[in-house]
């Protein structure tokens, strides 16, 4: 594979590179290294899907790949993991990368996995946080947080180191590419500008795309419906997937779309499948596409209407989920314990 083609693989289904020039440098000089990090805070779901499928990229393009298990950063935003679930949620996050990592197509066992606290209290971690707290004013702090860490009118300390600790990361790590969603750039954008100063190169930032809700707009941990969660049922599925905002036409905000694009697509390719749209004879029969984009094409023009994508678009993002679902429910104390609210004795399903 040469540059051009690992270029092209590294960057496929992304939101944005930064910069793909440095990108392409760095892969002709040899193997770099990229990280990710996940704050284990409430339980995964179909959106961080889409890093998978990057992983899996990363690894087939040569790249060395660590996965951060960012435990401070889970609770320094908000408290949004409190101090003695860190444990118990860091393993099941773990687990969950893992099985996603498998169904994704990409190899758990060549990844490096870290968690924040293997690292983030060493002297020299933290001697240049101090130093970082120092030359850094609150407000190109909070400008770089704001999408990602949780806004008050009254923040915590916490939720201000949260960015300087992430840049950090990046240098401990020795990571030659920060990798995130695009709700992470504002945070990427200032380890850009900062990092030099403390001895390594700004990274090479890459960006995946951030999923719409089902319910239309932003997808919404805290709603229900808004998103397809690793334990859902099949059943399950295809409720949410008939009750989503799919309006004929319409490909704004419509993450029944957006699931086919960046995930089921990806991976059907990979397997070699077709995605089949089931329908009578009377209405055209069925539909089979190898791509997205014809699909994405049938879709505006009329030819496919959502009553026919939805039950085909079901299946599809059930067949991703099922090999999750099963590894996440055949140990039912690694929820339990993880989120003894949703899934402990007394507690509900976790939707």
């Amino acid at each position: 594979m040469d540059t051009a083609e690992r270029v092209d693989l590294v960057t496929r289904h992304t939101a944005e590179v930064v910069t793909e020039a440095e990108l392409a440098e760095r892969l002709e000089g040899g193997s770099p290294s990229a990280y990710i990090g996940y704050a284990p805070t409430g339980e995964m779901h179909i959106g961080h899907f889409t890093t998978m499928r990057k992983l899996a990229d990363l690894q087939a393009a040569g790249v060395d790949v660590t996965v951060l298990i960012a435990d401070l950063h889970a609770h320094l935003d908000d408290e949004k993991s409190p101090f003695d679930l860190l444990d118990s949620r860091s393993t099941y996050y773990r687990i969950a990368i893992e099985a996603m990592m498998d169904a994704a197509g990409a190899d758990p066992t060549a990844v490096t996995f870290v968690r924040g606290t293997d690292f983030q209290l060493d002297a020299e971690y933290t001697l240049d946080l101090y130093r970082m707290a120092a030359e850094t004013t609150l407000a190109r702090t909070r400008r770089a947080a704001s999408e990602v860490v949780r806004e008050s009118d009254h923040p915590n300390l916490g939720g201000l180191l949260y960015p300087l600790m992430q840049s950090l990361d990046v240098r401990a790590l020795e990571a030659d590419i920060a990798y995130g969603g695009i709700d992470q750039r504002g945070i990427y954008m200032l380890s850009r500008e900062l990092l030099p100063d403390y001895g390594w190169e700004a990274p090479i930032c890459l960006f995946a795309p951030l999923l719409s809700g089902l319910s239309g707009g932003k997808m919404s941990a805290s709603d229900a419906g808004s998103k397809v969660n690793l334990t859902d049922s099949p059943a399950a599925i295809e409720e949410k997937i008939q009750a989503a905002y799919c309006p004929a036409g319409e490909i704004e905000d419509n993450g029944v779309l957006e699931y086919l694009r960046y995930l089921v697509f990806p991976i059907l390719s990979d397997r070699g499948d077709s995605f089949v749209v089931e329908r009578p004879e009377e209405y055209g029969g069925d539909l089979v596409y190898e791509a997205y984009h014809p699909l994405e094409e049938d879709f505006v023009s009329g030819e496919l209407h959502p009553a026919d994508l939805k039950p085909a678009a079901a299946t599809a993002i059930s067949s991703v989920v099922d090999p999750v679902r099963e590894r996440l429910t055949a140990d039912p104390a690694l929820l339990a314990e993880a989120y003894p609210e949703a899934h402990g004795e007394g507690g509900g399903d976790g939707d």
